[in-house]
């Protein structure tokens, strides 16, 4: 881009001086001077000049004619282990009731090391078509640079419409990798994806600004329409093991496979409650519970319920737990039958992570906190008090 003054037409008058938001322009000799190193190029100046003096110049980039041979809709088989992650699943479920409005097949892609072929039988009968299975050594393990030099070249090769993939620690990182190479489109932490009944796009929708308002987002020129989305957000098929497919192996060059980073050691968090993603019942704590050690409160009743332990964002800035345990628009999203919210004052950002609870049961002292609104049942007390109650309650309860 690039911006300049038309001297015969500049009269000195200042309006532009006033619209800069960057002080980038100066007036000499009524003429308008523009200082290129402070100029930001946000044309402010070009819209308020009433005599057409400035002008902004901005490169046109051609526009792919979007083909054809795009068809069908891939889903990325995250597994860990040789086990299929649950969110695919949920994207395959998805991707089945996207695919009968566009009236094309569902795949899934799965990258990984002698994968057992009941793995591969359980994406049939939750709603794949085709599998395209890459196994290698070195895609045991997650890495950055084989698994998406592996993926763009099946997207060269194949050709998908739309491409999804779980909101992950791995899906993150490897999706927009993706979309760089080919240069496509992205729109992340989707929480909604329909189809356009009139140009068949796929409209992507997601919390903007703070949550405050839904956006939906198109990719009209490029393809594939890249999105992800997070665990817990869409509905997976019931199991159907009538429903066969086809594998595809790819095999690919050491070249592809290569990368610039050695995996050393994988480290597992050590957890006394079940996971966080999968749980059916969630205890949360926030900057009410006052310092770290009183998350063993939490952790007491988590074990008591066979549920797991949350955090709101608050909790984990503040080093009290790890960032894994994380609820709301930075963390995870979780859609458990109970969720118990302890001295979580509600946020926007952490309400978006778990509204759709089944059951939200709020423990916190102040009356008017937001988590009150969305709560089922709500304890207006002190958590301190309150936790070790119900857990002692619970216990005999469930003895019995």
């Amino acid at each position: 881009m690039s911006i300049k003054v038309i001297k015969e037409k500049c009269t000195g008058c200042k309006l532009c001086v006033k619209a800069c938001p960057f002080g980038a322009i100066r007036i000499e000799q009524k003429l308008a001077i523009i200082d290129l190193e402070k100029c930001n190029l946000c044309g402010a100046c070009v819209s308020v000049c009433k005599f057409g003096a400035i002008i902004l110049t901005k490169p046109q980039y051609p526009i792919p004619k979007i083909q054809d041979q795009y068809r069908g809709i891939w889903v990325f088989g995250e597994q860990k282990k040789g086990i299929i992650q649950p969110v695919v699943f949920e994207l395959l479920g998805e991707a089945r009731r996207l695919a009968n409005d566009l009236k094309t097949d569902v795949s899934c892609v799965v990258l990984g090391n002698r994968i057992e072929n009941s793995r591969i039988e359980e994406l049939f009968w939750k709603g794949a078509d085709k599998v395209y299975l890459v196994e290698a050594e070195e895609l045991h393990y997650y890495q950055d640079e084989p698994y998406t030099n592996v993926i763009v070249e099946l997207i060269k090769e194949y050709k998908p419409e739309i491409f999804l993939c779980g909101a992950t620690a791995i899906g993150r990182s490897l999706v927009s990798r993706v979309a760089v190479k080919i240069k496509t489109g992205l729109t992340a932490d989707c929480t909604g994806l329909e189809i356009d009944p009139e140009n068949k796009l796929l409209l992507q929708t997601r919390p903007a600004f703070g949550g405050n308002i839904m956006a939906t987002i198109i990719c009209p020129d490029y393809r594939p329409q890249m999105a992800t989305v997070r665990h817990k957000v869409m509905k997976e098929l019931p199991v159907d093991k009538t429903r066969k497919g086809t594998v595809i192996r790819k095999n690919y060059d050491g070249r592809l496979l290569l990368s610039r980073t050695k995996l050393l050691d994988i480290v597992e968090e050590i957890e006394e409650t079940v996971n966080l993603a999968e749980a059916d019942i969630i205890v949360s704590g926030g900057r009410g519970l006052g310092k770290a050690e009183n998350f063993k409160l939490l952790e007491d009743l988590a074990k008591v319920l066979g549920g797991a332990v949350g955090a709101s964002r608050a909790a984990v800035d503040s080093g009290w737990i790890a960032y894994s345990h994380q609820v709301g628009q930075t963390g995870r999203t979780v859609c458990p039958k109970i969720y118990i919210a302890c001295g979580i004052s509600g946020q926007i950002q952490h309400l978006i992570g778990m509204q759709s609870s089944e059951i939200i049961v709020a423990i916190n002292k102040d009356p008017h906190a937001p988590i009150f609104n969305v709560a089922t049942y709500g304890i207006v007390g002190d958590l301190l008090e309150i936790v070790p109650l119900l857990t002692k309650r619970f216990k005999e309860i469930l003895k019995k």
